[in-house]
């Protein structure tokens, strides 16, 4: 690995560092102003939402423009998010365009280890990508969490007072969202030096219309393709498990654990704790050739959480949910790396990620559902606990059983 892939480590680790401090900045600003409760859930579905409608769109800016650019591009997007919640703009739109960066974001920051790195150092490379996003997540919430809290806040706001300026900046909320900005600054520099690389797959139009109907070409390509369909089918439901998982662990904590919900959101680090151990192991372990032989871990994971169930013991729950994480990171890697390769031998690196994106955040709305209406009809976390991990394993093994022995990846 050169100084450019460090380079590409650096500002997405900045980038990411940011969206996830900025998530809880932008919740303690709604309590600011004093919003209902709801308005919670729907700042980060307005987050999500772009992933979605711009799935179309995304993929083929991202393989338009070299990937460098298409990143500063979208940070720069996503500083505008922050400065419109500092100028009062309504948290829910300004978040949403930060969703809208991050969205165009995505295809490029993955798209480029594709056409940066030979086949053979994609798993490696994700599993520093993964970990990396990771720690940032980790140290985004104990960033905002210093950020937000009155004692510091009080201490940094006096000395942010600048003599015969208002710079504007009078509250803890607005103090985060500023470093925050800062953040993606930093991230938007090191995105200058990021090396400038042929474009592959330029899209021969740039009308919204035919870029729907590429889109949809490129969503049937990938899932008709026997590895593309596995590889997409496992990261679709990873991600849609692992935004289900949080809950569930939040509530699964204050019932067998009695924990409150700041010791439960603590708690919910250790999976990403173990996603970033298993990503380490994935990439010592795993080729890309052999990706597919990663399915059982999924199946395992699967099972795992349905050892959650009689857990009582702090110490056993870490220990418990660090594995569930790092069986996560073990097989998600290898799957990434995979869909990365068939969908830039297929289409393009940019649009096959924005069909995952696309995937994947559906996958979210859809299980968050599911876990909405057991909660609604009123069953037992312990019940939901048993069908997420049955149903989990389930579509796992059946994966398995189909492309269990799938391993033509086209690298010969």
């Amino acid at each position: 690995m050169n100084r450019g892939f460090y380079t590409i480590l650096a500002a997405q680790f900045f980038s990411a560092l940011a969206d996830n401090a900025l998530l809880f900045a932008a919740i303690a600003l709604l309590k600011q102003e004093n919003a209902p409760g709801w308005h919670t859930p729907v700042l980060q579905q307005s987050f999500i939402i772009s992933f979605i409608v711009l799935a179309p769109f995304v993929g083929a800016f991202a393989d338009s423009l070299p990937k460098g650019r298409v990143m500063f591009i979208s940070n720069a997007i996503k500083m505008l998010g922050c400065l419109a919640m500092l100028f009062g703009v309504d948290p829910l739109f300004a978040y949403g365009l930060v969703g809208f960066g991050a969205a165009a974001y995505s295809p490029a920051k993955y798209g480029i280890l594709t056409e940066y790195l030979p086949p053979e150092k994609l798993v490696l490379a994700n599993s520093w990508m993964e970990g990396l996003t990771v720690a940032a997540i980790i140290l985004g919430a104990v960033l905002s969490g210093i950020l937000i809290s009155p004692s510091i806040a009080d201490a940094m706001l006096h000395w942010w007072d600048v003599p015969f300026i208002d710079t504007g900046i009078d509250t803890a909320p607005e103090l985060a969202i500023t470093i925050v900005l800062g953040l993606y600054l930093v991230a938007a520099i090191f995105n200058l030096y990021i090396p400038t690389l042929p474009i592959d797959h330029k899209p021969f139009r740039r009308n919204p219309v035919f870029l729907i109907k590429e889109f949809a070409h490129c969503f049937k390509l990938l899932w008709k393709d026997p590895l593309g369909q596995v590889s997409l089918a496992v990261t679709t439901l990873f991600w849609g498990a692992g935004a289900t998982l949080r809950l569930l662990v939040l509530t699964w904590a204050a019932v067998a654990l009695h924990y409150d919900m700041s010791s439960a959101a603590k708690l919910t680090a250790w999976v990403a704790v173990g996603i970033a151990i298993g990503a380490i192991l994935a990439a010592r372990m795993v080729k890309l050739d052999h990706a597919v032989k990663v399915l059982p871990v999924g199946i395992g994971m699967g099972l795992l959480v349905l050892v959650m169930t009689p857990v009582t013991s702090p110490l056993l729950a870490t220990l418990l949910l660090i594995g569930i994480g790092a069986m996560g990171g073990f097989f998600v890697v290898p799957m990434n790396a995979l869909l990365q390769h068939r969908g830039h031998l297929l289409m393009g690196a940019g649009s096959s990620i924005a069909v995952q994106n696309f995937n994947e955040n559906i996958s979210i709305f859809l299980m968050l559902g599911i876990y909405a209406l057991m909660a609604k009809l009123d069953f037992s976390i312990y019940t939901i606990n048993i069908v997420f991990g049955l149903l989990m394993a389930g579509i796992m093994s059946l994966l398995y059983k189909k492309h269990g022995h799938d391993q033509d990846t086209g690298l010969t």
